[in-house]
């Protein structure tokens, strides 16, 4: 592939929200998931677990979980007089938080545990850094994987929106539903279809404003 073509994949991507009742394969997924497991990590740590939800009633019940959760801390909100707050948790963060319920399959992005030779030889013997800096090292490695899973869902016609409102609504709930390990992290879950909206491509800081060169 020529840069263009590479870029034109980058440019075009979108979080999509809206989806067709059209089922992702099995096959499409392992392929995604395939690429998403040739990016870069940590010492080649590898740091991340994959778990696609294609059971409708499991992703109407992470919905509710969601839901549930935020009415909750709306309600928390209101008891300590922050009305607006509280309003604009549900009316305006719930539907973003949620906007995975028509999707056909939801992915479920886990951080696992880093361990390579060198925390084992080096790292941890010299105490190089406190212990949850290692809980960081996964979560890194595990967005990376993240990205090139959302392009290729691209480049094959499907779509999807990477999502933390469950997470920090749900983790617990959603821990138990799917019986993730304690040990293993929820970075983020990713809601993956065929489109049936086309997001035009939102605006972006220029290149001046982010690039620093020394």
């Amino acid at each position: 592939m020529d840069y263009p073509s590479f870029k034109q994949i980058v440019l075009d991507r979108r979080s999509v929200r809206k989806y067709t009742d059209k089922p992702v394969s099995v096959e499409d997924i392992r392929e995604i998931i395939d690429c998403a497991r040739y990016a870069p990590s940590d010492t080649n740590s590898q740091t991340w677990k994959f778990i696609a939800v294609i059971n409708p009633e499991k992703i109407k019940e992470i919905e509710a979980m969601t839901w549930s959760q935020l009415h909750a801390k709306a309600a928390e909100a209101e008891a300590k007089g922050l009305q607006r707050e509280a309003k604009l948790l549900v009316k305006s963060f719930g539907p973003y938080a949620t906007a995975f319920s028509d999707a056909p399959a939801l992915i479920v992005c886990l951080a696992t545990p880093y361990q390579s030779k060198f925390r084992d030889k080096i790292f941890d013997p010299i105490a190089l850094v406190e212990p949850h800096v290692w809980e960081e090292e996964g979560i890194k490695s595990s967005c990376l994987a993240a990205q090139n899973l959302m392009l290729a869902a691209h480049a094959k016609g499907l779509a999807t929106c990477p999502m933390t409102g469950p997470v920090l609504l749900a983790q617990d709930q959603i821990r138990e539903l799917l019986t993730i390990p304690d040990e293993y992290q929820i970075n983020m879950v990713i809601s993956l279809g065929h489109p049936s909206e086309h997001p035009g491509r939102l605006a972006r800081k220029e290149i001046d404003e982010i690039l620093e060169i020394v």
